[in-house]
């Protein structure tokens, strides 16, 4: 019995050993906690890891801060992650962190916002993301089909709300706007003013409150993220305006963009897969932990959502 117990307790300390030797951490720093968005892609991450024995996931909240940022991966290399993930605060900041990455030789996996330096990426690091070519395009030629039902389609005028002009989906998104409003078929639309709002809902209902002060007519707002398009509608809820007598646009189909379009008040918005981008820098982090071979840029496709095919995208996100 003896001889049993201690065969059954060295097994158990073997495969302990094998655990410890097979575990992996993964170091994570988020842009900002305090975002619909990134709330689902981090949790998206997190349940990754946690449905996945051995795999620990550290996560840190950046504070829309770039300096902080870039000392949370200095001290997760410091301290001998496997692996870090980053969302970056400020995408034209990122080639500090992937030098100090790879002076430590550890493997670096940016996600969601695109890095300057992508095209140059050392071979140990990737990026997880959507393509943003697709997400302006598919929001601002919806609202262009449905102006022209509506009859707009002799001058009709639009609003557009940018993100940080610092993050390359918020550049990205707004020239895809500007590039369908000259085409052809959409260049009856003209943009009254275009102004940031930093992703943010309080400060979209304070600009679109500005812009509604102005008494200027208008017909679409077009955000580069739902957070923005919902400050604007309570602007204009506010105010009074009918929100079927407008065209409003967003993009990430949040749960709450979801809630607006199915109340009459967001038209268009664009479904990109948060959780989806999240399990999948995961997935690269710890395969080029291991050395494995990670393609540099993994795209998740954007998917437009209307009220058409809303009721399929609430248990998306």
């Amino acid at each position: 019995m003896k001889k049993t117990i201690l065969a059954a307790s060295l097994a158990s300390a073997l495969f302990a050993q094998t655990q410890a030797a097979n575990a992996e951490t993964i170091g994570v720093s988020m842009a900002l906690f305090d975002d619909n968005f990134l709330t689902v892609l981090r949790n998206g991450m997190i349940e990754q890891a946690e449905a996945m024995p051995g795999v620990d996931i550290q996560v840190e909240d950046a504070q829309n801060d770039v300096a902080r940022q870039l000392d949370q991966i200095k001290n997760f290399a410091a301290s001998g992650v496997d692996a870090i993930i980053v969302n970056p605060v400020d995408t034209s900041a990122t080639e500090a962190m992937t030098k100090a990455a790879q002076e430590a030789g550890i493997p670096l996996v940016y996600v969601n916002r695109q890095p300057i330096n992508v095209d140059s990426l050392p071979d140990n690091q990737a990026f997880v993301a959507s393509n943003e070519i697709e997400s302006g395009t598919l929001e601002t030629f919806e609202i262009c089909k449905n102006l022209r039902a509506a009859g707009k389609g002799d001058g009709a005028r639009a609003y557009v709300m940018m993100g940080e002009l610092s993050n390359q989906a918020a550049v990205q998104r707004t020239k895809d706007i500007e590039d369908i409003l000259a085409t052809d078929m959409c260049n009856f639309i003209e943009v009254i003013d275009k102004q940031t709002a930093m992703w943010s809902r309080d400060r979209a209902q304070d600009l679109m409150t500005n812009w509604l002060s102005s008494g200027e007519p208008f017909d679409a707002v077009i955000a580069n993220n739902d957070e923005m398009a919902i400050g604007a509608i309570q602007a204009m809820k506010a105010a009074g305006i009918d929100m079927a007598s407008v065209e409003v646009g967003g993009v990430d189909a949040t749960q709450d963009a979801l809630m607006a379009m199915a109340n009459g008040e967001l038209d268009v918005t664009v479904f990109q897969n948060a959780a989806g981008q999240g399990a999948g820098a995961l997935g690269a982090a710890l395969k080029l932990a291991k050395g494995e071979d990670v393609a540099q840029k993994v795209y998740i496709p954007f998917e437009l959502v209307t009220p058409a095919n809303l009721s399929s995208y609430f248990s998306k996100n």
